[in-house]
Parts: structure tokens; C-alpha cells; sequence
């Protein structure tokens, strides 16, 4: 399975979508942000890739990586 990277974002209305990266469709529509991570953490795991989280000040505040990492650090 080719590795999938997901963003949580906010959607234009007032709520939180889960979108995969190069797609244009949400995945997931939630009302919180914190549903809304829950998912797209569940399906960057799943699919071994990264989920990035945007802030509610529209800045990405946060990546987590799910996969193997190409360059871990030592430690």
C-alpha cells in the first residue's frame, strides 16, 4: 500500500475536514477539530503516512508520522 498523507483542516463551514493529500474532496466533515484528528490519525496509520494538523488560527501547528521514517533521529 503506498503511503497516504492526511491534513486536518477548517472548512468553510465553521467545522473541521480530514482531507488526503492532492485531493479536493474531503475524506471526513467533522464539527470539532479533535474528531477530526481522531480520523485522520486513523487513516495515516492505517495507511502508513503523515497527518497534519492546521490550528485554529489557520496555521499548521502540528505533524505526526506514521510510517517508517526515512531519517530517524538518533535517541
Amino acid at each position: 500500500m503506498k503511503k497516504k498523507n492526511y491534513y486536518v483542516v477548517t472548512n468553510s463551514q465553521g467545522g473541521w475536514s480530514v482531507k488526503r493529500e492532492g485531493s479536493t474532496k474531503a475524506s471526513s466533515v467533522t464539527k470539532t477539530q479533535s474528531e477530526a484528528i481522531e480520523i485522520g490519525r486513523g487513516l495515516a496509520k492505517k495507511s502508513k503516512g503523515e497527518l497534519t494538523i492546521q490550528g485554529k488560527d489557520n496555521k499548521f501547528r502540528q505533524k505526526n508520522s506514521y510510517g517508517s521514517d526515512s531519517y530517524p533521529p538518533k535517541g
